[in-house]
Order: structure tokens, then C-alpha cells, then sequence
């Protein structure tokens, strides 16, 4: 995959809900079905399990989560729900975090993966199509269900490839946003002691 996506852990609720209340509101209700507010939003935040589920997350430069996929698992089935902020879009990220959620499905046995939104969600409705997804459209609402594989070596191997190089990216980026921040607390430093410089010699 293009864009390095990563499995994410327990500490990153505050990343995530930051993720979701930088969401539009118009959103929020595509990406859940329904209107939900701070309140509903920071409470599904702490309800995800990280151990039964699985989260997967795209980084920009300054360590912001831009995109993200859930994936709970019930028994041989597993339901995804997925969001990328607006800036963001067409930049392959929502088709990578899908693609990762499925490899990882396949790799936990799952056989069948499940998408439940509203029909009027272009952006999810284009990724089901291109997924290969079967579609099934009542009353505004649209459920897409795909036939996993079965996992076998190379999706195992791929899985972990991907995860360290997703790691990789992250650590090069916490570097370079560290590099930034010095030199501009640098700058600042430098500005305000020409400014006093400044103020003693008029």
C-alpha cells in the first residue's frame, strides 16, 4: 500500500476522538448513520475495545490521525466503519485503511466482512464498489457485505511488512515534527532577544 497505515493501541483515544470532532457534522452522520454529538462521540471513543478489535490509522507530517477504520469482530464476521477528514480525501487514504482492515480480517479467519451506511455516502459507496463488495440498498440505507479469502502465508507476512513499515513512517515523522519544533522555539528565541535589543537601544 501507497499510504502507510497503521494498527493503533490503547493510548490513542484522545488522537482518535480529536479525529472525530474535527469531523463536519454532516460527517459524523454518514460515518455513523445517525446524528451524534461530543457527548455520543467521546463515549464510542472509550468503548472500543483494542484487544477484541482492531483500529487502524493514517498519520500527516504533524502526527494528526487523518483517516481511520474500526473493525469489531463478532465470531467469522467483522463490521468496518471508516472516516478521513476533509482535506485529505482523494488521496488514496480511505482505500488503504480498507485494505489493511481486510488483510487483518482474513489473517483473524474472519470469512465475511460487513459495511452498514447510508446510500447517500458517495466516498464508502465508491470503496465497496471498487472492493468488490455485494450491495444491498432499502429505505436510504446500504449494507455491503465481501467473501474474504482464506488467509495464507502471503497475507500473514504482508500484515506484519506493513505494520513495521507503518511504524517506521511514524517514528521518521515524531523526528522530523520534533526538528520542527526546535528550530522554531529557536526562531522565537532569536526574535525576541533582537526585539529587546531593539527596545534598549532606542
Amino acid at each position: 500500500m501507497s499510504v502507510p497505515v497503521q494498527r493503533l493501541g490503547e493510548g490513542v483515544r484522545p488522537a482518535l476522538l480529536e479525529h472525530f470532532t474535527q469531523l463536519p457534522a454532516e460527517d459524523i452522520r454518514l460515518r455513523f448513520g445517525t446524528t451524534f454529538g461530543p457527548e455520543s462521540i467521546a463515549k464510542y471513543v472509550d468503548g472500543i475495545d483494542f484487544d477484541d478489535d482492531a483500529v487502524f490509522g493514517v498519520y500527516d507530517d504533524d502526527l494528526r490521525l487523518t483517516g481511520v477504520v474500526h473493525a469489531a469482530f463478532s465470531g467469522d464476521s467483522a463490521e468496518l466503519g471508516l472516516s478521513v477528514l476533509p482535506g485529505y480525501r482523494g488521496k488514496g487514504i480511505g482505500s488503504s485503511l480498507f485494505a489493511r482492515a481486510v488483510e487483518h480480517a482474513r489473517n483473524r479467519f474472519v470469512t465475511r466482512l460487513y459495511m452498514h451506511c447510508l446510500s447517500e455516502n458517495s466516498a464508502m459507496m465508491h470503496i465497496a464498489k471498487k472492493s468488490g463488495m455485494t450491495i444491498c440498498i432499502d429505505t436510504g440505507e446500504a449494507d455491503a457485505f465481501l467473501k474474504l479469502a482464506p488467509a495464507d502465508s502471503v497475507s500473514l507476512s504482508g500484515e506484519l511488512v506493513e505494520q513495521r513499515l507503518a511504524l517506521f513512517d511514524y517514528a521518521l515523522k515524531t523526528q522530523t515534527a520534533t526538528l520542527r519544533r526546535i528550530a522554531k522555539s529557536l526562531d522565537d528565541g532569536a526574535a525576541g532577544s533582537t526585539g529587546s535589543d531593539d527596545e534598549s537601544s532606542s
